[in-house]
């Protein structure tokens, strides 16, 4: 399973929400280059970027902070974040990253969808899943659907998408552990590569999304946190 540290930007500074509630941040870097150095410096494999005055407003403000990132490290580096249109994704993977994240357009433009995976490529399109009580969410998180999330997968899986991140709003930034049987569930109802997020706080949340031997886990806040250490993390 492969261990992804996030970096969430705002206003071009590496921070982390509560629920991805914008009136519960908290700023740990002024730089969120050196956080990527640090964690290729530690042994990570992948980054995850999150782009979130992009997911809220879909400005690219932080578009400086993300080239930087790119320029300076040498592991891949997947973004999520107001990508929202194939304008968008385009630029973004002109930038150099490897894989863009979808969230509200994946559930309000299939047919957006559908196209960008002919043009790039499953490998290159990864489709987020946030969700609250098994609904999905979209716009930042502002907007809860009526879409079941599970069901939303299985129509994924369907039409080409490989790769999905999974997060349960209500773990996200709480420190509380994950929701490991929402990913028991989507492990064994498809065949989806799995990235989970949202309140991996323990070395039990890591071993018990290992043993599911689910594709990924994207670690944020209990990381900045320093409730988890990376180097023992991936040494599990």
């Amino acid at each position: 399973m492969i261990i992804l540290p996030a970096i969430d930007i705002k206003d071009n500074k590496c921070v982390r929400l509560s629920q991805g509630d914008f009136n519960k941040m908290k700023v740990y870097s002024s730089e969120p280059v050196e956080m990527a150095l640090k964690w290729e410096k530690e042994g990570a494999e992948y980054l995850h970027l999150v782009d979130l005055d992009g997911a809220r407003n879909e400005t690219f403000i932080n578009k400086k902070s993300i080239e930087k990132i790119l320029k300076n490290i040498n592991i891949p580096v997947q973004i999520g974040g107001g990508i929202r249109n194939e304008k968008k994704v385009r630029e973004i993977l002109d930038l150099g990253v490897n894989r863009v994240i979808l969230g509200t357009a994946a559930v309000e433009n299939i047919k957006l969808l559908r196209k960008l995976i002919n043009i790039y490529g499953n490998d290159k399109i990864v489709v987020s899943i946030d969700a609250k009580n098994g609904k999905v969410a979209t716009r930042g998180w502002e907007l809860i659907s009526n879409i079941d999330s599970l069901e939303f997968s299985k129509k994924l899986e369907d039409i080409g998408i490989k790769t999905i991140v999974y997060t349960d709003i209500s773990k996200d930034g709480m420190l509380q552990g994950s929701n490991n049987e929402i990913y028991k569930e989507l492990k064994e109802k498809t065949q989806l590569n799995i990235i989970a997020s949202g309140g991996i706080s323990f070395m039990e949340d890591i071993i018990r999304l290992k043993e599911m031997d689910l594709y990924g886990a994207i670690i944020g806040k209990a990381f900045y946190d320093n409730l988890l250490i990376f180097k023992e993390v991936v040494k599990w």
